[in-house]
């Protein structure tokens, strides 16, 4: 598929934890919030029960162990020359929530490979201590013109696995020389930026911070399970009831 001024909408679905719903919920809301010409394109191991608007491909695939392929390390095919895919791409996992328009990732530094500034949780937050490490949610590339990434990989792939955990810790590493920082107020993280700090997450619900285009549900819980509230392993990750997930997660 050649390079045609449309953008691209990249996702990826396998296995079993995310279903057909995520996907097409996603591709909904890239529909209401996303006013530039575009495509939606999934790459799977299972299209069955995907909106036909979705254009499906199989999962780009990379030398990698059985162990791996189950991970995000399988993002790294992304950065195929040969993906049937040409462009400007911006990669969105599944479990994300667009609350605005996201036209603004295809503007920003456009000479660039913008990433999440990865969140982080416990002592390091509280000391200011924040590695400079990506965190590839939401990721924008120009498809087939970013082969280095899987060139470096084979070069060094079993240093990489043996070596960086969890994988978009490699991602980091590759694209460094070409990597800058989505604006921070655009991709919140549902845990860190919406659920209330303990112990007032027991008494007051959830919020969308202010300037939020997307909310990012990485580990648990998922979109589908704050809707009428979640109870985690430990009383700070409980969550009151957050219905306004269901209005914009449809």
């Amino acid at each position: 598929m050649s390079g045609d001024g449309i953008v691209n909408i990249l996702t990826l679905k396998w296995g079993n934890r995310y279903g057909p719903e995520y996907a097409n919920r996603l591709y909904r809301a890239v529909k209401r919030h996303l006013s530039l010409p575009h495509r939606f394109v999934c790459f799977t191991d299972d299209s069955t029960q995907l909106d036909p608007g979705i254009i499906t491909y199989p999962i780009p695939e990379l030398d990698m162990p059985e162990r791996a392929r189950l991970t995000g390390w399988r993002k790294l095919g992304l950065f195929r020359k040969d993906l049937p895919v040409s462009g400007k791409s911006l990669f969105l996992d599944l479990d994300l929530i667009l609350v605005a328009s996201i036209d603004c990732f295809f503007d920003y530094e456009t000479d660039k490979i913008p990433i999440i500034h990865n969140w982080t949780g416990g002592m390091r937050r509280l000391l200011g201590q924040r590695p400079p490490v990506g965190n590839s949610s939401v990721f924008r590339f120009e498809s087939g013109k970013c082969g280095f990434v899987v060139e470096q990989y084979l070069r060094e792939k079993d240093w990489a696995l043996a070596n960086f955990r969890p994988p978009q810790t490699y991602l980091t590493h590759c694209i460094r020389p070409e990597m800058v920082w989505w604006p921070e107020q655009w991709v919140r993280s549902f845990k860190r930026h919406c659920l209330p700090a303990f112990p007032f997450n027991l008494l007051r619900a959830p919020t969308i911070p202010a300037g939020c285009k997307m909310i990012a549900f990485h580990g648990r819980p998922d979109p589908d399970e704050v809707i009428d509230g979640y109870r985690g392993r430990r009383p700070h990750h409980h969550a009151r009831p957050a219905p306004w997930v269901a209005e914009h997660w449809k």
